[in-house]
């Protein structure tokens, strides 16, 4: 039975985190070396969004076309998690986790350095590529030195690094955009990869206690429907938040009327609230498992149709974005079930969770980016998440019903 498969790869996981015996403090360490490389791929991620007047003004585009180079790292995410995990699937996860993180530093120097839009449309794809290989990698490292009843507490905290990114990482990042210039919040990032590099060297294991996953192998094991549900969850539900997100920098210029030393505030709004949501999704699962994604996709949808309307203030908008923010529980729910449905594919399917929120962060400001363009004005974007948001929630209900059915469902080979 589909339920049945689903409860002998939880126990597999289960006894697989018992066999742990990293000590407390040791665990401590590899899990902050873990959360930095997330907080510097979270502010790689998102400077671009409070960094877009800028960017604006150097290549001399719209803000739209700007959003097409948020799009550009997030279409990098989306191809760069599966063929990496499957690239790297037989390497130890130290090495592999040293391999991606020595690549984001390189493609983020490539950022800083792109002297005009379509090599910073290169620059941004390429630094994608490692970004949810990383993740993925990381959080069954997380989940392989943690007990049992925490896996949804584990994995939050290797998601931990990403929300402090929006909450202190971004609102930096655009403010050094504002100051002294916008390639520099790529070049701090490449020094905050390459101390994470330093630090998976000191504390990251060397000993594999995980045998080695063979490509094809993963690529059938992945290959069922459950994974492919959960994905598009990711995918659809979340590209909401990131249409708001993406907009958010012109939408405080325009709408709500104040100067632009107050976007870092608005972005850290985000940050708040994708704090919250982190620590809330584990909490979630830890106790409702996949019933947790409806109850947070349809807060989202009506947070996201209360947007239009505190656009307005810089006193209401702060905490609508702070809400919107919270989305970010998300992440963790689905992150955790993806190991529980993914049987033998679960580095494939850690790494394609990743994809699938990029694919988000790509549907989302193209989304947006339409609307407003249309001449539906910058609030639109608010409407717009909220329609994806019902929709995640609808493939929520068909994902539900799939795991209650008496056999297994396999997609049709390709």
């Amino acid at each position: 039975m589909q339920h049945n498969s689903v409860m002998e790869t939880i126990s597999a996981l289960e006894s697989a985190a018992s066999t742990a015996t990293v000590s407390p403090r040791h665990r401590a360490l590899i899990l902050t070396a873990l959360t930095l490389g997330g907080f510097a791929i979270g502010t790689s991620e998102f400077s671009a969004m409070g960094l877009m007047p800028e960017m604006v003004k150097t290549f001399g585009v719209s803000e739209p076309q700007v959003g097409h180079i948020i799009s550009m790292y997030a279409l990098g995410v989306v191809v760069g998690a599966p063929l990496l995990a499957i690239l790297g699937g037989r390497l130890p996860r130290r090495v592999l986790l040293l391999a991606l993180m020595g690549f984001y530093a390189l493609g983020n120097l490539a950022s800083a350095s792109a002297p005009d839009y379509v090599s910073m449309m290169l620059a941004r794809f390429v630094a994608g590529l490692p970004h949810g290989a990383y993740f993925g990698v990381a959080a069954l490292a997380a989940v392989a030195i943690s007990k049992p009843e925490e896996r949804g507490k584990a994995v939050s905290l290797t998601m931990f690094g990403l929300t402090v990114a929006i909450l202190i990482g971004n609102p930096v990042a655009t403010w050094m955009g504002q100051t002294i210039g916008w390639r520099w919040a790529f070049v701090m990032v490449s020094a905050v990869a390459v101390a994470t590099l330093v630090l998976i060297a000191m504390f990251m294991p060397r000993d594999r206690v995980e045998a080695p996953a063979h490509p094809l192998d993963e690529l059938r094991a992945f290959n069922r429907l459950p994974v492919w549900q959960a994905l598009a969850i990711g995918a659809v539900g979340f590209s909401g938040m990131f249409c708001v997100f993406s907009y958010l920098a012109p939408t405080m210029l325009q709408v709500t009327h104040v100067s632009a030393k107050w976007i870092p505030l608005g972005m850290a709004g985000f940050g708040i609230g994708g704090v919250i949501g982190n620590f809330l999704g584990g909490w979630l699962f830890d106790r409702l498992r996949f019933r947790a994604v409806p109850v947070i996709l349809l807060g989202a949808a009506a947070t996201l149709l209360l947007f239009p309307l505190m656009a307005g203030s810089l006193w209401t908008l702060l905490p609508i974005t702070i809400a919107i923010g919270m989305m970010g529980a998300l992440g963790p729910i689905l992150q955790t079930h993806l190991m529980d449905v993914a049987g033998e594919a679960q580095t494939l399917a850690a790494a394609s969770h990743h994809a699938a929120f990029n694919a988000a962060n790509a549907l989302g400001p193209a989304l947006g980016g339409m609307a407003i363009t249309a001449g539906f004005g910058w609030t639109s974007t608010g409407y717009v998440g909220a329609i994806t948001a019902v929709l995640g929630t609808i493939i929520y209900f068909s994902a539900a019903a799939t795991l209650r059915r008496p056999r297994p469902q396999v997609c049709p080979a390709v």
